[in-house]
């Protein structure tokens, strides 16, 4: 979509706008500012870069070993300069009243994007089959971005992100064999090469292998509302969770029934080392007071006498 008719793409690279644009949920009273920007950008300096029309295109999808080898190699500093821009402006606008988030798409996220040449939802078996047929290419594919994300987030970290997040945002349909082979590898190369004083949160999209993420290294698992928060803290007491009312909640339930998600929340996690939050991003059709319903509740149960 566009916006002042400007294209997505072009207000991700502006940094002035997206400082703006991320301090937009300020007003709700929340806890921490994420940066406005896509998991896909730094996708182009690589020479793989998306149009939003509306949603993200890829001029020729990615399906041969040719097109993996012509991928080129980031430089944060060099390339990806305006996220910097955008953290340290955050941070500068700020003044420490909020800590200030950065992220990035993970390895495989990022390879179903390329593999399918747009939104990979509707084409996710296709997908997973090239995945499964072309495990070389696969391989040297996730290599490829898992330094680049490496590189990515202790860049983002330098420049004033308090905390990173890695998105797993198909582990919901990829399968366990293929999730073993070739995801958590890359989220054990991540965390491990990540700056470790910065704090670092794994989301994997309803993503029901608890196992698996609490060996990827992260030191906060956002998780799904498949996952029982209450047996979670039982798996791995000192673990952070993050999550996980469900975001259906948020769009369609009344502000009494998100009381309640809220509050069962906060029972399975037992208010300690839990931070609240969806099982993923707000749908469209969210109305905006329920959002803001959700915040209000959130602090108001959420306090510790």
């Amino acid at each position: 979509r566009k916006i002042d008719g400007r294209a997505l793409e072009e207000l991700f690279a502006d940094p002035e706008i997206a400082i703006k644009i991320s301090l937009f949920p300020k007003r709700l009273g929340v806890d921490a500012i994420i940066m406005f920007q896509d998991i896909l950008t730094p996708l182009t300096p690589m020479g793989a870069g998306f149009h939003f029309d509306p949603g993200p295109v890829l001029e020729k999808p990615l399906r041969t070993f040719s097109q993996v080898k012509a991928l080129r190699a980031v430089d944060p500093e060099i390339h990806l300069q305006t996220v910097a821009q955008i953290l340290k402006g955050l941070n500068a606008e700020l003044k420490g009243e909020l800590p200030v988030l950065g992220f990035a798409g993970s390895p495989m996220s990022l390879a179903f994007f390329l593999i399918a040449g747009n939104s990979p939802n509707r084409k996710i078996e296709e997908v997973l089959a090239f995945v499964e047929e072309q495990p070389a290419i696969t391989q040297a594919l996730l290599e490829l971005l898992t330094t680049m994300t490496v590189d990515y987030l202790n860049y983002q970290i330098a420049s004033g992100a308090d905390a990173v997040q890695l998105f797993e945002s198909f582990a919901d349909v990829i399968p366990l064999e293929l999730y073993k082979k070739y995801v958590q590898p890359t989220h054990e190369k991540i965390f491990s090469a990540l700056i470790p004083t910065t704090p670092s949160i794994l989301f994997t999209k309803e993503s029901p292998y608890l196992d698996l993420m609490l060996k990827s290294g992260a030191s906060v698992l956002s998780v799904g509302s498949c996952i029982d928060l209450g047996q979670a803290k039982k798996m791995a007491p000192e673990m952070i969770f993050q999550g996980n009312v469900d975001k259906k909640i948020l769009a369609d339930g009344t502000k009494e029934e998100i009381t309640q998600a809220v509050r069962k929340c906060f029972e399975q996690s037992g208010r300690k080392n839990h931070i609240l939050n969806l099982n993923h991003g707000l749908l469209e059709r969210t109305p905006f007071e329920n959002v803001q319903h959700f915040v209000d509740v959130a602090k108001e149960l959420g306090r510790v006498e």
